[in-house]
């Protein structure tokens, strides 16, 4: 087989790999907020956060933020802390309001980041 030949199969590989990665839905909903809608080519998407390991207070103001993130590299490699506690701890808070969390991805994950966002006092 010649030079050409084996790039050509590994390139060939790697598209299949990603292609049936992001079909089967691998790595659209696998953050800390739960679902959300997820694009394969790119995604920026800020949503409620829907299932909490804290309790809420609305009587609480949403004065302060905090936020936590992790990261990941072609679905093979993660790291960081996107949990409630790292959020609440980088802005201050004790009392929680609301969680959002924030989702980016690219390229079927590629490069994806959740971040956790705590709005609270």
């Amino acid at each position: 087989m010649s030079g050409i030949g084996r790039h050509t199969t590994l390139v060939l590989l790697l598209l299949g790999t990603t292609a049936i990665m992001g079909l089967s839905g691998c790595v659209a909903n696998l953050y800390p907020g739960g679902p959300s809608v997820a694009g394969y080519i790119y995604t920026d998407v800020k949503d409620p956060a829907q299932h909490l390991s804290v309790a809420v207070d609305t009587s609480a103001c949403g004065t302060r933020v905090g936020t936590s993130n992790a990261n990941a590299f072609l679905g093979l490699v993660a790291f960081g802390d996107a949990s409630l506690d790292a959020a609440m701890k980088a802005g201050g808070i004790t009392k929680v309001h609301h969680v959002d969390h924030e989702v980016q991805l690219v390229l079927g994950g590629l490069w994806a980041s959740a971040t956790t966002i705590v709005h609270g006092e």
